[in-house]
């Protein structure tokens, strides 16, 4: 009788022991994969925001750059009055220099 009860707590304790094992979460390991899981989205949430940040720098250059390359081609300038009638530079006087200057008179040590 004796041994009848005591295999029978011993298996009634064992299945008790089983049955806590399998049933009791490890709070620990649900924290840790909670806080993995909350890491990577922050670390997603990083990069879809530095991603968004990049692509806005370069659309602001592209703008910049259609915008100089419109001045730089000038199509939309007319610069018709500007222009200088080649008949007319034939009445503009030659101005001949003064004086023939000499540079070797400014490298000279004994003057």
């Amino acid at each position: 009788m004796k041994l009848t009860v005591l295999t029978s707590s011993l298996l009634l304790l064992s299945s008790l022991y089983a049955e806590t094992n399998t049933t009791k979460k490890n709070p620990k390991a649900d924290h840790k994969v909670s806080v993995k899981r909350s890491d990577d989205n922050k670390s997603e949430t990083k990069k879809k925001k530095r991603l968004e940040a990049k692509v806005k720098a370069q659309m602001e250059r592209e703008k910049r750059y259609a915008k100089e390359q419109k001045f730089y081609q000038g199509d939309e300038y007319d610069l018709k009055s500007h222009e200088v009638d080649p008949d007319s530079l034939a009445d503009v006087p030659v101005i001949e220099p003064e004086d023939d200057f000499d540079i070797t008179d400014v490298y000279r040590d004994d003057i």
